[in-house]
């Protein structure tokens, strides 16, 4: 992975007796848990957090058939909302469609629960 405006399309490295190897090229890497693309767009981070989120949340909607406010609060401070939250001080999703596909894991996790189904996500 290279950062920059240099379009260089190959990198070599040369062992001692001048034989040369390309070294192959990514387009992202994770480091401490955080995925950081050639681009420095929070976008892969944001997708995997949110696919993580709605693992969980499909582990607790199979195990909890039903939640009241209390016991939702709790299961989601507790595992759902840490995977979205996980080191945010470094990927801080700034653009528009990473907001929304982060509000989106929040708008489906209040339809769990059974007082607010009803209700849309701003009046929860």
């Amino acid at each position: 992975m290279h950062i920059g405006h240099d379009k260089c399309t190959e990198y070599r490295i040369t062992d001692d007796d001048g034989n040369s190897n390309v070294i192959e090229q990514i387009t992202e890497e994770k480091d401490l848990g955080v995925y950081i693309t050639a681009d420095l767009k929070p976008s892969t981070q944001c997708v995997r957090a949110v696919a993580k989120a709605r693992s969980v949340m499909g582990m607790v909607r199979r195990n909890f058939s039903r939640l009241d406010k209390e016991g939702f609060l709790l299961i989601s401070k507790t595992y759902i909302r840490p995977h979205m939250e996980y080191c945010v001080q470094a990927w801080s999703p700034y653009l528009k469609k990473d907001i929304e596909c982060l509000e989106k894991v929040q708008r489906s996790a209040t339809k769990m629960v059974h007082g607010l189904r009803h209700l849309s996500y701003e009046q929860s």
